[in-house]
């Protein structure tokens, strides 16, 4: 029995994309036609061997490394609101940087991953088109009060919202638990939206909360 051929590369491998000289990580592998095929970056492209090398085994082993630190204004379970949906408020379901460099230019893009709390709509926004509404420590509780106001969570008042967030912010730093707690709850809410609807855009977002929850559990 021929042994099946296993990929060069696995996930998390750190190469380089020799067209172009760029450094990434592998963060899928795929089988096309009977071929290995990798994602990089969580980017739309595919690479086959060929095409990328090992950073340790790269002939130009001068390639400068880069550190760059990150502050996310936003985290998982933050109610915000987003430039151009003004009547709705969003919870924060998940986040991710991209990074750019050019010959003459450099940037960081942060994307937030975004769901619609009346509906579950999926949406992504930059950072600077949103607005915090109440932080992940206060978010649902402020969700439960207003689902049991009169008006329906489909009519949400976003000066009340604003205000009890502010009445609750009590300026302590969300730990590690209250937004493993909150995964959970996001988790939950769009697992009961799923038996309903049976929508697949409610198991999409379960998937990538369940990824963050399975990340946070494996940090120390």
């Amino acid at each position: 029995m021929t042994r099946k051929k296993q990929p060069k590369y696995n996930v998390g491998d750190i190469v380089v994309i020799t067209l172009y000289g760029t450094v990434g990580k592998i963060t899928n592998t795929k089988i096309l036609d009977g071929v290995y095929v990798y994602e990089v970056n969580n980017h739309d492209g595919l690479y086959v061997e060929n095409t990328l090398q090992l950073i340790t085994d790269y002939e130009g082993r001068n390639v400068e490394k880069e550190w760059i630190e990150l502050n996310y204004k936003f985290t998982f379970g933050d109610l915000v609101q987003v430039t151009g949906y003004e009547k709705d408020v969003f919870r924060v379901v998940g986040y991710r940087t991209e990074v750019w460099r050019y010959k003459n230019d450099a940037w960081e893009d942060t994307i937030y991953e975004l769901s619609r709390i009346t509906d579950g709509e999926w949406l992504e926004a930059d950072e600077s088109d949103l607005t915090l509404l109440a932080n992940a420590q206060t978010a649902n509780s402020i969700l439960k009060k207003l689902k049991n106001d009169k008006t329906g969570i489909n009519k949400l008042d976003l000066e009340k919202l604003k205000s009890m967030n502010d009445s609750k912010r009590s300026g302590a730093k969300t730990n590690r638990q209250e937004i493993i707690d909150g995964l959970l709850d996001i988790y939950n809410d769009y697992r009961e939206l799923y038996e309903t609807f049976k929508d697949e855009e409610y198991m999409i977002v379960m998937n990538l909360v369940m990824h963050y929850l399975t990340k946070l559990s494996e940090k120390k």
